[in-house]
This record gives structure tokens, sequence and C-alpha cells, in this order.
């Protein structure tokens, strides 16, 4: 016995022996009378009540111990189990070409809207990034950056396609970083998604016009896009990935979901062409395959390709749970990581809407379809949407899924992470938004979120309970004046 002891106190420090109590590392250890401290020295336990195991007791079955110190043992069971899942969430990620994820909680893309006059990362972003750096995510996804300037998701989107801002760029990176969390760049293109007041031609696999009611007149009919037009978005995929790279980010995620141009050519309703880009999955798969094929050319090995992708679009017709498990049979090999998510503009179920109908489940709406995609992926795969609580997120593990993003939790509470690794059951709710409109419901929804991101950006607390109606009326307001913004910064581009 003492001699088991100083083995213990070589490594832990002394505990009196008469206290069980002071052993706490044993938690970890399988419940038995016997333990084996590395060198076949026998330790014997007993319970608060003094009741010691008699010599014939030890090794029988647990059944047969007395009832104080099963009563311990299953106790210890207990605790054992719920260490064993909360630890699952705080365990390395090793992807496909050998980068580590620190812990499986990723925080997910949201459009931020915090460029600076020039489309570049404003200090107002880098704080906000700061922020979330110190949170303890062992990911960070930025909200999208654009390939191109004239394609845009919002008035005051970052816009990387070239180095003039790449000091700022790097800036950005190095704080997010600064924590030891992997950071990707999620790069993207809008497509048909790009709202009317920015003034700007819009392009998309076909001529299909959003379908969004009494706000449709808020987006252009697109034109259909040429070949050359196509080959060019290939190229600048290429080209901000380099960027990135050069920036100091670990990775960038190709945005191919929500609706936006990569998501408008996987899907027959918005793909209606008759040549080598539409019609068959195989074709209507070719441009996302094409761009990841190109962003990993153009990047060196150790650096992180990911994909965003719809599990389904939630619309009758349209882009299947059959078709990505396609997409991502093709993608095997060629990017290290998948999120899953879904919906689009026209049907938002990234916010828990099926516009087909279909009843999505409060937490973790994706992760049915995340698991059968997890028969054909061979890469790790994350799932994004609805995520608050501790418990889900180790539901979405255990299901097999290697990281379990979360958006809206970390707009409302930033260390989240860090929280529920020091024990704490945090659990971030916004106010409920109920409207019998669903697409004006989504945009307060969004709306609600980006009025947290920009306290946070400030240094301020945020506030989940904010009016979704005041949120939405300056989140308006916010993005008539960057709408203003961008058309000079257009024309001053043009007279260069």
């Amino acid at each position: 016995m003492q001699q088991a002891l100083r083995l213990i106190e070589a490594d832990a420090g002394w505990r009196q022996p008469a206290a069980f109590r002071q052993f706490t590392d044993l938690d970890f250890l399988a419940p038995s009378f016997l333990l084996d401290i590395e060198a076949d020295f026998n330790l014997s336990l007993c319970g608060r009540s003094n009741v010691r195991p008699s010599a014939d007791a030890i090794g029988e079955p647990l059944s047969q111990q007395p009832g104080p110190v099963l009563a311990w043992i299953e106790k210890r069971e207990a605790r054992s189990e719920k260490r064993e899942k909360y630890m699952k969430l705080f365990t390395p990620l090793t992807l496909p070409n050998g980068a580590i994820v620190p812990n499986r909680l990723g925080k997910a893309a949201m459009e931020e809207s915090m460029s600076d006059d020039d489309h570049a990362p404003s200090a107002a972003l880098i704080r906000l990034y700061q922020t979330w750096a110190e949170g303890g995510a062992g990911l960070m996804i930025t909200g999208n950056v654009m390939v191109d300037r004239r394609a845009m998701t919002g008035p005051e989107c970052v816009v990387l396609e070239n180095d003039r801002h790449l000091a700022g760029f790097r800036q950005w990176a190095g704080v997010a970083r600064s924590h030891g969390a992997q950071v990707w760049m999620q790069i993207s293109h809008p497509g048909r998604q790009m709202p009317a007041i920015l003034g700007q031609e819009t392009w998309a696999p076909s001529s299909v016009a959003l379908d969004m009611g009494k706000l449709s007149n808020q987006f252009r009919v697109p034109g259909e896009m040429s070949p050359t037009a196509i080959a060019e978005v290939v190229q600048r995929f290429a080209r901000t990935a380099r960027l990135a790279e050069q920036a100091g980010f670990t990775g960038v995620q190709i945005h191919a979901a929500h609706g936006y141009l990569l998501s408008q050519f996987l899907s027959p309703l918005t793909n209606q062409r008759g040549d080598a880009w539409g019609g068959a999955v195989e074709n209507r798969a070719r441009l996302l395959l094409e761009v990841a094929r190109a962003v990993r050319e153009a990047v060196s090995p150790q650096f992180v390709v990911a994909v965003k992708l719809n599990s389904a679009d939630f619309q009758r017709g349209g882009f299947s749970p059959d078709d990505a498990k396609y997409v991502v049979q093709q993608l095997n090999g060629l990017v290290d990581l998948v999120e899953l998510s879904g919906g689009s503009y026209e049907a938002p179920a990234m916010q828990g809407e099926a516009r087909d109908g279909r009843t999505l489940a409060r937490e973790a709406y994706f992760l049915e379809f995340a698991r059968d995609m997890a028969g054909v992926a061979k890469m790790p795969l994350m799932v994004t949407g609805g995520i608050r609580r501790k418990a889900v997120a180790e539901q979405v593990i255990d299901g097999g899924i290697a990281i379990a993003g979360m958006g809206t939790a970390l707009a409302i509470d930033p260390h989240l992470p860090n929280e529920w690794r020091d024990g704490k059951e945090s659990v971030p709710v916004l106010r409920p938004i109920r409207w019998k409109n669903k697409v004006l419901g989504s945009m307060a929804v969004m709306a609600v979120v980006r009025f947290q991101l920009c306290r946070l950006s400030r240094g301020r607390k945020t506030d989940p309970k904010v009016s979704p109606l005041w949120a939405l009326i300056l989140d308006q307001l916010h993005a008539v004046r960057g709408a203003r913004k961008y058309r000079r910064w257009m024309a001053q581009q043009a007279a260069r």
C-alpha cells in the first residue's frame, strides 16, 4: 500500500490514504478494487461510510459488493461516462492533409458586413475575431469573402482579389490564430443572390429570378453565364485561395451552399442549362469540382481546402440528398472537410425553416442528413445548424460527425467553448421570432445576429433580447448606407 502511494505521490503530490476522495486522478480509471498502478501494486478503496470490501469480496461481481461501495462505483461510472463525452468535444482532430484542429467545436461562417472603405478587413472586424479567438473554438470560419468585387452578397463584404490590402488580411489572420485555432477563409460568389440596390449586373447558370414573394424585386433577374465567365470564376476562386494562404490563414472553405453561385449550379431549379454545365448531376457538379481542383492546385499541401455544401435545398425538385451524396463522393480525396448545411434565400432552412414542408428538429437540424452522408464520405464532416447546448454538440460528435459547427450561439456568447470546457452548461438563445412571413422572419434572424456581432466588435456585451423589428430596421438602414458607399467605391475603381 505505502509503495503504491509513493508512486502516486511522485506523480500527483501526497494524499492521505484514509480518504479516497483525495485521489481525483482515479476518476478516469476503471472502477475496480484492484487498480494497476504501473507496477502490480494493489490499492483498496472504501466509501464514505468506511465500509471496506472484505478479502473475500475482492474480485467478486459488482452486484455482490457491499451496498455503499457499489453506489460509489456506479456514481463514478456515471461521472466517467459524462467526462468521456465531455472530453470528445475537446480532443484534437487530424485532417487528411495532416492539419490539426485543436477541438471539435467550430465557429461557422456568419456574414459580418464589416469591411473598411476599400472592402478590406476593418478594425471592428479584427476586434470581433480577437474576441472569438479568446473564446476557445478549435476552428473559426470567416464570413463571406468575395472573389469578385462586382459580385457581393452585401454592401460591406470583404473582397480579396489582389494583394493590395494583404497587410490587413495578415493582421486579421494573426489575431484570429492567436490562441491556436484553425482559421479558414470562406470564399464565395453570390451569383443571382446579389441585392439590386448595389447597382451591378447579376449572373447565374440560367436566367431564373429569385422567388421571394413581395421581396423578389430586391434582386435582379440574372443573366446566363457564358463558358468564358464560368472559367473566370474558377480562376478567381483559385486566386483568392492563394492570397488567403499568403495572408496567413490556415485554410479556405469554398461556399457551395445557401443558394450562392456554386449552389445555383448544383440545383436543377436554378441550373436549366443544356450544355456540359447543366442537366445530370454530373454536369451540375462540374463547376464545384473544377473550383475545388483549381484551389487545391493553387495552395500548398498543408493548407486546408474545405467545402460548405447543402445536404438539400429544401425545395421540391431542387438539389436532393442523393445529389449531395454524389457530390460528397466526388469530393473524396480532393478536400479535407465538408460542412453540411441547407437552404437558400428562397427556403431559409439554415434558420430551421423548410419550404418543402419537412419539419426540422429544433437543434442540430441537419444531423440526420449528415449521418446519411457519413456513409459515403471519406473526409471528416462538420454539421452546422441550431446547436446551442453542450449535450447536443456531444450528440453530434457521438453520431460520428467530426466537428459541431455553431453560428448564432457564438454570436450571443463568444466564450461558449471555454465555458463548456470549464463545466458550465451555458445555453445561449435569441428572442423567438415567429413572424408569418418566413422570408422576412429569416431576414430578421440575420439582422439580430449581426446586431450581436456589431456589439462584440465594439467591445460591448451582446443583447439577445433585442427587438427583432428594431434590429431589422437598423440592419436595413445600415445596408442602404453601405450600398451608397459601395456604388461610389465601384465608380472610383472604374475611373482608375
